[in-house]
């Protein structure tokens, strides 16, 4: 597990390289960690910021071994819904750094809301990963104590957790919880469709206006389900936040190490009282939208393979072996780690227990209804007259 800081002292650990500037040919991009694999000191972004990172090489090894689980276990629930097991999955694949790098860079007392794709950090946060495909079964609410882990329920429709976000930040500032080391940030994840929706941008004005220590978090994967990213903005996204009277930064997705950089300066100003930020991080969505969609109906494949050559985890892997930080067994005991993991999260979702049908009428209302009462007695009868009958 990563806990390295950006910017803190190099006392006791690896060299750092030299400090190279403009790596990637695109300004407006934060990037540490090239697609080949090689590492950069540090960059100064479009906002001013030098950023950096610095973290001994057990903890650039936990970074891998993070990239590589999330992923088998996305996998598996893949794989799963292909075989009838679930009803639905939302895969994260090409998103893992995105999702690591933030999910990492949040300190135990931040909160966040998630969307419906935020497996990495999801598990970035220590809950169990068979916790969403119980929901994606269909046969519980899929739910955890979002108080617990400081990870809010995942959120289907479009955008609404931005708002959930805005309205929990502007109580931790109502809460005194800001302005020192120990104050809380939160963070909100959405897509790039998303920020076409009213609720973000409400969001935005509302974030803004109070001042919340919210961080705002777009992955842009390039499609909103079937449409580009050209049918939602005329602009890079993260521009969208000046609008808005507060900072905004791209990053490159792919890269674990300028995520985690980039994030966690931005959850440290949130947390010291400066309010709200935009980070867009520039990703690629490498497989369908759900299970429920054909991506080769919209994309072309010339524009996948070009973005495999940036993929997370391969570029992490030829950074690990260019510093020798690891070696064969290393990435050997991952990946037999990573399928340890993935047949146990089968055997727990092929172990759930069917719910009984008469169980759909339970938590509707807190203290029940008589409403309630009278049609869970209707389909209990309903549903009885079946039994023993040539139905």
């Amino acid at each position: 597990m990563a806990k390295g800081d950006p910017g803190a002292s190099t006392r006791g650990r690896r060299a750092a390289p030299r400090s190279r500037k403009a790596p990637t040919g695109d300004p407006e991009l934060v990037q540490l960690l090239t697609p080949t694999g090689e590492r950069i000191d540090s960059v100064t972004g479009p906002d001013g910021v030098e950023y950096r990172v610095d973290f001994t090489d057990e903890e650039y090894r936990g970074l891998y071994r993070d990239l590589v689980l999330v992923r088998k276990l996305d996998a598996e629930a893949t794989a799963l819904q292909r075989q009838g097991e679930l009803g639905l999955w939302a895969s994260l694949l090409g998103q893992e750094a995105a999702q690591v790098g933030s999910g990492r860079a949040l300190r135990a007392q931040d909160m966040a809301f998630p969307t419906y794709r935020e497996h990495g950090v999801l598990y970035c946060r220590g809950i169990d990963p068979i916790m969403p495909l119980g929901l994606f079964r269909g046969v519980d609410q899929g739910g955890w104590d979002p108080n617990e882990f400081k990870f809010n329920m995942y959120t289907i429709v479009i955008g609404a957790q931005t708002l959930h976000a805005t309205g929990y930040a502007m109580g931790v500032v109502m809460d005194g919880k800001t302005g020192g080391e120990d104050g809380e940030a939160v963070i909100a994840y959405f897509g790039d469709g998303a920020t076409s929706q009213g609720d973000v941008n409400e969001a935005f004005v509302w974030a803004s206006v109070f001042n919340a220590p919210l961080v705002f978090f777009c992955q842009n994967n390039q499609y909103a389900i079937s449409e580009p990213l050209e049918r939602q903005t005329r602009v890079p996204l993260y521009r969208r936040a000046a609008g808005f009277g507060f900072p905004g930064v791209r990053v490159d997705g792919n890269d674990v190490l300028a995520t985690y950089a980039v994030a966690r300066h931005a959850l440290d100003n949130a947390r010291q009282g400066q309010g709200p930020s935009l980070i867009e991080a520039y990703t690629y969505r490498m497989g369908a939208h759900t299970t429920s969609d054909d991506p080769t109906r919209y994309r072309i494949a010339s524009e996948v393979e070009a973005w495999q050559a940036k993929d997370p985890i391969a570029r992490m892997k030829a950074f690990l072996e260019r510093e020798k930080i690891a070696d064969g067994d290393f990435f050997t005991e991952v990946d037999e780690q990573a399928r340890r993991e993935a047949i146990d999260l089968r055997e727990r979702v092929l172990a759930m227990p069917d719910p009984a049908p008469v169980t759909m009428f339970d938590h509707v209302y807190p203290n029940g209804s008589p409403l309630l009462d009278e049609q869970r007695a209707q389909f209990n009868k309903y549903f009885d007259s079946f039994e023993g009958s040539a139905h």
